[in-house]
């Protein structure tokens, strides 16, 4: 089995199921959630569960934002025909995987022209980034008006990155997380790709210090894998200077210019009928109290308070104990 889709979809799995996602969307903050693994689409249908992705349940607009290096499809698929969540996606395109992700796919239905995608070529350097994402991302926060934000930030449109062919650094790559926390909307901020895991860590530390307004050094300090981070042992990243920046002007002001248009074709941002807001995840303690014995194992509860079914063979000793056979 590919280990890093077993991992990833145990966070889809988990980020489908929380009750603790809308509680995170609901602060006034940022969370970092950081990974260091392959492929995404696994996190991207975690992530996109119909119900309960970033709080649609609790938020009436939710915008998924992501720039790793690979297509977000995964997102796109699952809410390609509701208006609730806009995809954004910035990726290389063509004869890359996943292969999807043209500029003309921009929804359907309900969702029609709520799906955005940026295809990009080889070699987009911080600048250029950073231009057309700022120019992008303001029209879409004027047009759309989330009231929750989901970022995934993969590592893998660094430079030096083993898979992907962009060179941004971490200031570029870092740049579009600092935009779009100014507009002080909750956020959940994810990892995603990355195949460069030096570089992975370089990222999020570096993100994570962004979000919280941490101001760090370049030095990394020494640690037990201190090694990896030779020969120069420094925070931030240099820009190959051998690789060609394949993004013309004419193709980017295309994309940019074409994307203003369908965003400009929407009337106003959706609104949905109220509805009652489900509750934030409850431990026992928070149910309970001190009425529970701390020596005792108290099994799973559902959302009415009843106990939840057990496998007879779990928690016994001798012949019905089957981890003993």
């Amino acid at each position: 089995m590919d280990r890093s889709f077993s991992t990833r979809g145990k966070m889809a799995k988990w980020l489908t199921r929380t009750t603790s996602l809308p509680g995170l969307l609901s602060g006034r903050c940022c969370e970092a959630e950081p990974r260091r693994d392959g492929h995404r689409r696994e996190l991207e249908r975690g992530i996109a569960s119909r119900q309960e992705v970033g709080g649609v349940g609790y938020h009436p607009r939710v915008l998924y934002v992501d720039i790793d290096i690979h297509h977000g499809d995964g997102v796109e698929e699952a809410f390609y025909c509701t208006d609730r969540v806009m995809t954004v996606s910035f990726h290389k395109f063509g004869e890359f995987f996943p292969g999807t992700g043209d500029i003309k796919d921009t929804g359907a239905k309900e969702g029609k022209y709520y799906s955005v995608n940026c295809p990009l070529q080889e070699g987009m350097d911080d600048d250029t980034f950073i231009d057309i994402f700022k120019r992008i991302m303001s029209k879409v926060m004027e047009v759309y008006c989330p009231t929750a934000i989901v970022l995934q930030c993969g590592a893998d449109s660094l430079t030096g990155d083993r898979l992907g062919c962009f060179n941004l650094t971490l200031r570029g790559h870092g740049a579009c997380v600092e935009f779009m926390k100014r507009f002080n909307i909750p956020m959940l901020v994810l990892g995603g790709g990355g195949y460069t895991i030096r570089n992975v860590s370089r990222c999020w530390t570096y993100e994570t210090s962004l979000l919280l307004g941490a101001d760090i050094g370049q030095e990394i300090p020494y640690n037990d894998y201190f090694e990896y981070y030779g020969p120069d042992f420094m925070l931030h990243l240099t820009p190959n200077a051998q690789m060609e920046n394949l993004n013309g002007r004419d193709h980017l002001e295309f994309c940019v210019n074409t994307v203003l248009q369908q965003l400009n074709t929407l009337q106003g941002a959706p609104s949905v009928q109220l509805q009652e807001i489900p509750p934030d995840l409850k431990t026992h303690d928070d149910v309970f109290g001190d009425m529970l014995d701390p020596d005792q194992r108290h099994p799973a509860r559902t959302d009415g308070g009843g106990e939840k079914a057990q496998d007879a063979r779990e928690l016994y000793d001798g012949d019905k104990d089957q981890d003993e056979a």
